[in-house]
């Protein structure tokens, strides 16, 4: 009987223990559980939107360093075209300018050409008065002579 009295006195201490267990032990075990429970699903999503907010910053970042590539590449164009233009303007303006100063050279020349045909007309007049002069031994009036050179002029 002593085993029996034993047997049902431990099996009410155990059932007591399981019992205090179930209502005290048991409850802040599960919380304990069930807040690092949540606690690890916190720090899976937050690594989670951390990779996924890498990831969105990674591609941010290439985008904005090929749009910079984009940008510079045209304003290098953009500079080689305008130095190519400031050239061509240059040679432009320099090609005008040999063409304006090869016009006005023309221009001078064709003036001291005419000038000097016309001092070689007054001095061939003078002369041609002065043959006449010599050869006739008369005076010719200058403006008698005038007529006479404008009249030859004309005729040339």
């Amino acid at each position: 009987m002593n085993l029996n009295l034993t047997l049902i006195g431990q099996a009410i201490a155990f059932a007591f223990f399981v019992w205090f267990c179930m209502r005290f032990v048991w409850p802040p075990v599960m919380q304990a559980l069930r807040d690092r429970q949540k606690k690890i699903a916190d720090g899976l999503d937050a690594a989670s939107r951390a990779s996924r907010d890498l990831e969105l910053a990674e591609q941010q970042a290439s985008e904005t360093l090929r749009e910079s590539k984009e940008q510079a590449a045209e304003i290098l164009e953009q500079a080689h075209k305008r130095s190519s233009q400031m050239i061509d303007e240059a040679r432009e303006q320099a090609r005008q300018e040999g063409e304006r100063m090869i016009t006005q050279a023309k221009s001078e020349i064709e003036q001291e050409v005419n000038r000097a045909k016309d001092e070689l007309r007054s001095q061939v007049s003078r002369l041609a008065v002065v043959a006449a002069e010599r050869i006739l031994e008369s005076s010719i009036d200058e403006k008698r002579h005038a007529e006479l050179v404008d009249k030859l002029a004309e005729e040339l």
